[in-house]
């Protein structure tokens, strides 16, 4: 029997780890998976040794608040796998905690896959040395990443973007807002706050307030927020209850990618969800804040190399969705920006047609191409 080694930290790496795990065992049907897994993972037969949220830290001081209990999870981690000796382990994203565990196994013998390049590209680019002494295999999923990667000694391969095979290239807004319940006739806008508890505690604040700064716009506004958790749907509704208890939102356990499809507009935090929206053709609006001090130190020390944040105008190398970062993260910058989408279907018609061209490209069958790579890598090529 095969034993496959996997680790997520978050909800964007459960989706992600849970295509590559059914590809795999679609290709190796006695094959066992464990390792840290969300939902999505586990419903897909992955084991998990304990919760995936004791990972997901995001931020330098977060890190370095947690750093003693993440230390401590990536030692039982390796012991385990030293023990169990999987015939491969794959890290997915994650990179600050992945990277450093796969390099320990490799130096054990063990064969290692990383699932999603860390943006050497774009920040930190002197951890590419770190990722040539951790992995065997670098699977990415833009296709820029795999010749910078090779130039600079990693073995990769562009598999394209798992989100862009499982997403629709058109999906129908109104048979969406049908299954939620929500009206055909009025203007909705998607919050998308984050998936972890930091973010949610700097986001939902000014988000609630740029939702509430909306509706007094625009009376006929509804909006529907995703939440991937009870832990975070329970701040949400705090902040919610605070500051517009009468805000007419639906609250949604998961299903994000619905809310996203069924909203005119998407008011998002800077990640994988800026993807999922430009897959789904969806005019956005994206904010992030990171601690104080954290956005400091990146600034300082000029960290960031690329010109924006949000992977959706990355790809398409222009800021189509407007970027609110940190200061400029303010209810009143929100709000203007999503009404002035409300207003601009011609805008809207030519950013979907350019979303439309970056699906395309990236449509690979992902999960399949990866799984292949890895069986390749181990010698059990399909």
């Amino acid at each position: 029997m095969v034993l496959v080694g996997v680790v997520a930290n978050e909800a964007s790496g459960d989706l992600l780890g849970a295509a590559l795990v059914r590809e795999l065992r679609e290709l190796l049907p006695t094959a066992r998976f464990v390792g840290v897994a969300g939902p999505q993972m586990q419903a897909a037969g992955c084991e998990t040794l304990f919760a995936m949220e004791r990972l997901s830290v995001m931020g330098l001081t977060e890190v370095l608040r947690h750093l003693p209990e993440l230390l401590g999870l990536r030692r039982d981690l390796v012991r385990f796998f030293l023990t169990e000796r999987p015939d491969v382990f794959i890290g997915v994203d994650a990179p600050d905690f992945n990277l450093g565990l796969e390099r320990r196994l490799r130096e054990a013998g063990i064969r290692t896959v990383h699932l999603v390049s860390p943006t050497v590209w774009a920040w930190r680019p002197g951890r590419v040395k770190g990722i040539r002494r951790a992995v065997d295999l670098m699977l990415s999923v833009f296709p820029f990443e795999e010749t910078f990667l090779r130039q600079h000694g990693v073995p990769a391969t562009y598999v394209g973007h798992p989100l862009a095979d499982e997403i629709p290239l058109e999906v129908n807004r109104d048979e969406v807002r049908a299954r939620l319940g929500l009206s055909l006739d009025v203007p909705v806008i998607a919050l998308l706050p984050g998936s972890r508890v930091g973010e949610m505690q700097r986001l939902a604040g000014p988000f609630i307030d740029a939702a509430r700064l909306c509706l007094a716009a625009r009376p006929d506004l509804r909006f529907v927020v995703p939440l991937v958790n009870a832990r975070l749907r329970e701040l949400f509704a705090a902040e919610l209850a605070q500051r517009a208890p009468d805000l007419p939102v639906t609250l949604l356990d998961g299903r994000s990618r619905e809310a996203i499809a069924a909203a005119d507009c998407v008011l998002t935090a800077s990640g994988t969800a800026t993807l999922e929206t430009l897959l789904l053709k969806r005019p956005m609006v994206v904010a992030y804040r990171v601690h104080p001090l954290s956005y400091h130190l990146v600034k300082r020390l000029g960290l960031v190399k690329v010109p924006y944040i949000a992977m959706s105008n990355l790809l398409a190398g222009q800021a189509l969705a407007p970027e609110f970062i940190q200061d400029r993260c303010r209810p009143d910058l929100l709000a203007f920006a999503l009404l002035e989408w409300l207003d601009a279907p011609e805008r809207i018609a030519g950013i979907q047609a350019e979303y439309g061209r970056i699906h395309l490209s990236l449509r690979r069958h992902a999960a399949r191409e990866a799984a292949r790579a890895v069986l390749k890598l181990i010698g059990r090529e399909a």
